[in-house]
């Protein structure tokens, strides 16, 4: 019985080449780098929509505004860049 299933995907030339130069490199398989680089994508993909959905939650409790965080952010991205200097 077999424990994996099959999925076949077409990739440019380019990037089928850079698959296997960074499989090479990594000293994996093809199907290993993509199967690696999948659960990456899906764990990523996971923790972006927990954030999206608590702020969506969490929205209503508060005065804030997308407006009023974009103010926030710039804010202290300037703070950040005096205290560099």
């Amino acid at each position: 019985m077999r424990t994996t299933g099959t999925v076949t995907i077409s990739l440019p030339p380019d990037l089928a080449s850079e698959v296997d130069r960074l499989a090479d490199a990594e000293g994996m398989t093809r199907s290993e780098l993509l199967r690696q680089a999948f659960r990456q994508y899906a764990e990523r993909r996971r923790r972006w929509d927990q954030a999206f959905a608590y702020g969506e939650a969490h929205v209503g409790a508060t005065s804030l505004t997308e407006g009023s965080v974009m103010e926030a952010v710039k804010k202290r991205r300037r703070a950040r860049g005096r205290a560099v200097h």
